[in-house]
């Protein structure tokens, strides 16, 4: 069986599901203690297994893992909207919260999970101890004052997901996950064809992911007031989001700190696992 965590934890045998936000929300529930929550990576097919699983197992001895797939992507949804979808993204993630009556959570998010960390830590402050997030947009996607400041719009990251939008072939996964890990051994058939089978498999996802009106939003303001203890860890080598805008976020973030990797693309947690896992762990334990 593919994708299992290092000490043999499988994706079907940790998945759960919860009636919650107008739609399912499914959830993988890994360990005991206080809870993290992550959020994964965007891009069709991808799923918060494929996003944390190499990294879990360091983890679950100390803390409650929980994975949410983020609303309209694996088998959460569908769920049709009209919002800045980091937004909903924050919102779906509080409904599966207070669903299992968790009171507070440590957030770890990466890309469009990263930036829908940010947003719940700022929306729901009294919800959250600490934060970790990175390869998100801060100024740079479209509808922001000053876009073009950090990054050129759109990127190349989003133009190679377009290209899989318009034809889900196995040649456009592989070329759109290439852009996105900048370690080209790590994109394997067995990979490709993961991503693919998962975006394939619900078409009523891809409708709803599709159809959702995703409104913009400049979260600059807002994230000036984040209370919670920041980590920010960003790909040197990012073609989606450039490393410039973690140090734009850095700048605008109170009581935060920066972690650049170098030889590192947009799926942080996925191509660099243990040192991401060290980084996290140093933080929310105090060092």
């Amino acid at each position: 069986m593919p994708f299992l965590t290092a000490d043999g934890l499988t994706e079907s045998g940790t998945s759960r599901t919860v009636q919650a936000a107008g739609t399912t929300i499914h959830y993988h529930d890994v360990g005991e203690g206080p809870v993290i929550l992550f959020l994964h990576s965007y891009g069709p097919g991808t799923t918060a297994w494929i996003t944390w699983h190499k990294l879990l197992h360091r983890f679950a001895d100390q803390y409650r893992c929980i994975l949410m797939d983020l609303p309209n992507y694996a088998k959460t949804g569908p769920l049709d909207y009209e919002a800045p979808h980091h937004v909903k993204d924050a919102e779906v993630a509080l409904a599966l919260v207070d669903a299992l009556g968790i009171d507070r959570v440590h957030l770890v998010g990466n890309s469009e999970g990263g930036q829908a960390s940010m947003v719940f830590a700022y929306s729901y402050p009294d919800r959250v101890d600490k934060l970790v997030w990175g390869a998100g947009h801060i100024g740079t996607m479209g509808g922001y004052a000053n876009e073009y400041l950090f990054s050129n719009w759109p990127e190349e990251g989003g133009r190679a997901c377009e290209r899989v939008l318009d034809a889900p072939t196995y040649e456009n996964f592989r070329d759109y996950l290439q852009v996105h890990i900048h370690d080209g051994s790590l994109v394997t058939e067995e990979l490709v064809n993961h991503v693919r089978d998962a975006w394939l498999a619900r078409p009523e996802i891809q409708k709803a992911m599709l159809e959702s009106i995703s409104l913009p939003a400049d979260h600059s303001v807002a994230m000036q007031k984040l209370q919670a203890e920041t980590l920010i860890i960003w790909g040197r080598n990012d073609r989606m989001c450039t490393f410039e805008i973690g140090i734009n976020a850095l700048n605008l973030t109170p009581n935060a700190r920066l972690v650049l990797l170098r030889d590192t693309g947009h799926w942080v947690p996925f191509e660099k696992p243990d040192e991401y896992a060290s980084h996290v762990l140093n933080f929310l334990n105090g060092y």
